[in-house]
């Protein structure tokens, strides 16, 4: 079949190449433009925009796809294939295709419908993880299930991990897809709509948290779905301390005796810290401008101390 694939990130990038290495022709890509860098001077290009060049795709960059429905008419596609393209498609954009638009959408659906499907199942801390292959309609992540593949995790995996992986599987899902749809037998599957839930898309601010206000397992979570970004932070004595590595304890006799907040023990391994519940040992953190660092190196030049309260009060 003829395609025209829309993306933007790096998970978009995996997609597009299992498409490429696939049967069927991929007749246009359509990423987000480019933008300009933190200093205004570098332009940056999309990860999809990058790799469709250097594969001599025709690449396009549209404001708002809304706006181009002549220009995608033009490619003669029988089908479109989005993976977190970026914009929200109007029904206009839907119905150019003779086969409609199919979503790659990294959850098990009706789960995760939104922006953050991978945090937020690692924040809840789910033991399995997946992709969905959907018809796209009008309605947010609601269409009719095509294909699924799950992976289960052993609960140490962070985003960017498992981003990874689902992007693999995804793109090996959608080809199976467009493959089951040009031989007619493809058995598409209504959403539970009453089991959707739904996720929000990840600010800075999230990544922030208070020892004193969340348990041990609560913040190792949000280490592993905030990695790469935002990151998990707190404001220390020594500036803003970003944890990079960490595990949970449960609670003991020993821990009771401190307050949440309070540093309970230090080793050369790890800066245990009472939460509002169990123990968070803290292995790896980074300063605000330097580079990472294991607890111990950290620890050389930048003492705490027993019951010591870790965040800066103020």
């Amino acid at each position: 079949m003829r395609i025209v694939f829309l993306g933007t990130p790096v998970f978009a990038v995996k997609v597009l190449n299992e498409l490429l290495l696939s049967k069927h022709e991929i007749v246009g890509v359509i990423t987000m433009p480019d933008r300009k860098g933190k200093r205004g001077k570098e332009v940056i290009s999309s990860p999809v925009k990058e790799f469709s060049e250097k594969k001599g795709l025709k690449i396009f960059q549209f404001e708002n796809i809304n706006n181009q429905i002549k220009a995608i008419e033009d490619l003669k596609a029988d089908i479109g294939v989005t993976a977190a393209f970026g914009q929200i498609l109007k029904e206009e954009v839907l119905n150019i295709f003779k086969y409609g638009i199919i979503n790659v959408h990294a959850s098990i659906l009706p789960k995760y419908r939104g922006a953050s499907p991978v945090q937020s199942a690692l924040l809840n801390g789910e033991k399995e993880i997946g992709v969905t292959i959907m018809k796209t309609v009008l309605a947010v992540d609601a269409g009719d299930i095509l294909n699924m593949k799950k992976i289960t995790l052993n609960g140490e995996e962070k985003t960017d991990e498992c981003l990874e992986k689902l992007a693999m599987l995804g793109g090996v899902a959608v080809v199976e897809t467009l493959d089951a749809i040009e031989s007619g037998l493809i058995k598409p599957v209504q959403q539970d709509h009453e089991k959707a839930s739904f996720c929000k898309k990840i600010n800075k601010e999230d990544g922030e948290i208070d020892f004193r206000k969340e348990s041990a397992e609560e913040i190792f979570n949000k280490i592993r779905a905030f990695n790469p970004w935002p990151s998990v932070y707190f404001q220390s004595k020594y500036g803003q301390m970003k944890i990079i590595e960490a595990r949970a304890e449960g609670e003991n006799s020993f821990n009771e005796v401190y307050l949440p907040g309070k540093i309970i023990r230090i080793t050369n391994q790890g800066l245990f810290v009472k939460c509002k519940k169990g123990v968070l040992e803290i292995n790896r953190v980074q300063l605000e401008g330097g580079k990472a660092l294991e607890i111990r190196e950290f620890l050389l030049g930048r003492p705490f101390q027993i019951n010591e309260e870790i965040l800066l009060k103020g």
